[in-house]
């Protein structure tokens, strides 16, 4: 369940999944190049538009495609409960994301105002992965939206870059039971697919491949464990004895379950508290545990 208090949501039970790739998985047959189409498999969501009214063109490209080896259901076992929903906010129906720092809807409006709907369409049409994938890291449009009506503290912009960081791992031939959370240096490129936070004093990826990354292994299937795997990090991206913002921000991460709020809430709070100016790492990569 999710508990609201004052804006912060707690994940209080931990959802356990298979295995990621199962030996029944495999590629789906489409026209498709398999790392645009997990960009653009919830199109619908950012057109504020349900599963039973998605189309399958959109602004000129096909959209909405089912993602190969089961990336997409992993992702969504990272952010949020398997089974039937249920109402976690009361009286909250739209597809606006709501701020775990503000406690408020991120947008407002409808979700065509204020050129979302342009938005919306310049991102789908991207036609290079590698372009798509950091248009989603930094995309303003995506962010606003939840990755369901039935938990709204969720991020739609998260989801979608975990799937592409399972799917390109998939891909390669990993396993979930063989992947990790690793630091990425902030001043160095990010790795296409697999970066799933870039911010300017903090980058994250998920990788079978951390080398000598500080990194923790994700667990043996997917789970919202974000809290647990952020504690097992045998480095933090950042130096907890300098700023006091610094320790909040850790100690929230202590807490998130859900990989998509996790990670939106650290570009929230970031962005909101200033964080940008590389005040507070410690050396290049931050402080250790």
């Amino acid at each position: 369940m999710m508990t609201v208090t004052r804006g912060v949501v707690a994940m209080t039970d931990s959802t356990t999944a298979g295995a990621g790739r199962e030996s029944g998985d495999s590629e789906a047959v489409t026209d498709v190049v398999p790392m645009l189409a997990v960009y653009r498999h919830d199109a619908h969501k950012l057109r504020g538009r349900s599963h039973a009214a998605a189309r399958d063109w959109v602004a000129g490209v096909r959209v909405n495609e089912t993602v190969p080896l089961g990336a997409d259901r992993d992702a969504a076992l990272l952010s949020r409960p398997s089974g039937e929903p249920e109402q976690t906010l009361a009286a909250h129906e739209s597809p606006s994301r709501v701020s775990l720092l503000a406690g408020d809807a991120v947008m407002t409006g409808s979700v065509s105002a204020d050129g979302r709907g342009a938005a919306v369409r310049e991102l789908v049409r991207i036609e290079d992965p590698v372009t798509m994938h950091e248009a989603w890291l930094s995309s303003d449009v995506a962010g606003l939206f939840s990755e369901s009506v039935f938990y709204p503290y969720t991020s739609l912009q998260y989801h979608t870059l975990l799937a592409a960081a399972l799917l390109d791992n998939y891909r390669a031939g990993f396993g979930f039971e063989e992947l990790f959370l690793a630091v990425e240096d902030p001043d160095g490129s990010v790795t296409p697919h697999r970066t799933v936070l870039s911010t300017p004093d903090m980058r994250l990826c998920v990788t079978g491949e951390p080398g000598g990354r500080p990194a923790a292994r994700l667990g043996d299937g997917p789970a919202r464990c974000f809290a647990d795997v952020w504690a097992r990090l045998p480095e933090h991206p950042f130096d907890v004895n300098g700023e006091r913002r610094w320790r909040v921000l850790d100690a929230q991460l202590r807490r998130l379950r859900s990989w998509s709020v996790a990670l939106q809430f650290v570009e929230e709070f970031c962005r909101r508290f200033d964080l940008g100016s590389g005040t507070g790492r410690g050396g290049r990569r931050g402080g250790g545990r």
